[in-house]
């Protein structure tokens, strides 16, 4: 496993890419199909910027990627890609703004995870608290028949997650890509088929002009 792991770090490195999770969203694509060229695409922890990236190439010139994150990040990144360093929890005016000159998106994604501490409850718990968060995002901003990707730790509340999913989306699949490390317990929900929509919320109109 060690030389699968340094083989897809190495990739990286070859392939200008800043992180290795990078293939893990190829593989997301390459199985369910997720982007087109032209689509606006939503990326939720998105530093160092691989998902970012990928989904600007699929997408082309012609698309959009706003990306949100925690924490800053050096990648530079092609002109279609908006990235906003700011937190899921507390989205200032700017990221509302944002949302509202970009969307409403084909694609949400999530690679969102909790800064882990070594205690699996724990780090299920928080992991719970970043899918919902990317959940109700999403159901703020994405388009009818969207698709809604999204990292999770396995745990005890992972099923009633997917049982929810599959009440808002047409097509909910669990999958763990090849390029994720074996003894990570970290997986991906890939919903398909947008049911609902809610229009963002309109600007404040006694905000300036």
């Amino acid at each position: 496993m060690k030389q699968v792991q340094d083989y897809y770090f190495h990739k990286a490195k070859q392939d200008n890419y800043p992180a290795r999770s990078v293939y893990k969203l190829k593989e997301i694509h390459k199985r369910f199909k997720l982007f087109k060229p032209g689509m606006r695409v939503l990326d939720l922890g998105a530093a160092p910027g691989s998902w970012s990236l990928a989904a600007a190439e699929y997408i082309g010139e012609s698309g959009r990627v706003l990306a949100l994150d925690l924490k800053s990040t050096l990648t530079i990144f092609p002109a279609q890609v908006n990235f906003m360093q700011a937190d899921i929890f507390d989205s200032g005016p700017e990221f509302q703004a944002a949302l509202q000159a970009t969307g409403p998106f084909h694609v949400v994604m999530s690679d969102m995870a909790p800064s882990t501490t070594g205690h699996r409850a724990t780090d299920q718990a928080r992991s719970a608290e970043l899918i919902h968060a990317a959940l109700e995002l999403a159901r703020t901003c994405l388009r009818p028949g969207g698709g809604f990707v999204v990292k999770f730790f396995m745990g005890p509340d992972v099923q009633a997650f997917g049982r929810l999913l599959r009440t808002e989306f047409d097509t909910v699949k669990s999958f763990k890509p090849h390029s994720s490390r074996s003894e990570s317990f970290e997986s991906f929900y890939i919903a398909q088929g947008f049911k609902g929509f809610k229009e963002l919320p309109l600007p404040d109109p006694g905000g300036s002009a």
